[in-house]
């Protein structure tokens, strides 16, 4: 097979979004299911938003938010509709200051791999959203990369991300995930592009496995074995 055809054939997905960010934690499971699913007909990635740089610039007009205290009410519902496990006390007790640090901490570990980042980022979302950990903290970061890389060492080099992390090239990479959201005009979050031979649409916020496979199904044709929920 032309390995470019058949590269050529899959839906192309992006998936906007930030390690603060829960209604992209609540889609997390959906999204796995999807990606196991549809695995043979998608090629995917990850862009890092940086949704909140510091809280002297942060303002969410859609949700009134613009201090660490208002942003417990939004974890709180999106734990109310969708059942993810979403401690939303941190934004009292131990808010973080910015999900920059954790941006650049993803963009580390994909220096490694595709599939370091991605376990990082699975990982970084599980210890902020649930373990109320201060993901803008370094050493809180590198402290999510040692036991990631205990649980997946062919995966994850701890060492050589300690090295990285923070350097000029993790730097760029997030500077250039940046570019790419204010160059799409991607305001909120998660949003999820999907684009197949010049054709495609755009998904905002949190969603059920069944719209993403709606979606795909746009773009794609889906056969009858994938298309029974």
């Amino acid at each position: 097979m032309d390995v470019s055809k058949h590269q050529a054939d899959r839906v192309k997905i992006i998936l906007y979004t930030d390690p603060l960010c829960c209604w992209s934690w609540a889609l997390l499971p959906h999204w796995q299911r999807f990606i196991r699913d549809y695995k043979d007909h998608i090629t995917y990635s990850y862009c890092m938003a940086g949704m909140i740089s510091n809280w002297t610039k942060y303002h969410d007009p859609f949700n009134d938010v613009s201090r660490p205290a208002q942003m417990g009410p939004i974890w709180m519902e999106a734990q109310h509709r969708t059942g993810a496990v979403i401690n939303d006390l941190i934004w009292i007790e131990n808010p973080p200051a910015s999900s920059y640090p954790a941006c650049i901490a993803v963009k580390t570990a994909a220096l490694q791999s595709f599939e370091a980042s991605e376990i990082y980022l699975n990982a970084v979302w599980k210890a902020v959203m649930v373990e109320s950990l201060d993901i803008s903290k370094r050493d809180n970061l590198l402290e999510v990369a040692k036991s990631t890389s205990i649980l997946h060492p062919e995966a994850l080099d701890f060492e050589l991300f300690a090295e990285n992390y923070n350097n000029d090239p993790s730097r760029e990479a997030f500077r250039s995930d940046l570019r790419q959201v204010a160059y799409n005009k991607i305001g909120r979050f998660p949003t999820l592009t999907f684009t197949k031979a010049g054709r495609g649409l755009i998904m905002t916020g949190y969603r059920p496995y069944e719209a993403l496979v709606e979606a795909f199904g746009q773009l794609h044709p889906i056969t009858a074995h994938n298309a029974s929920f």
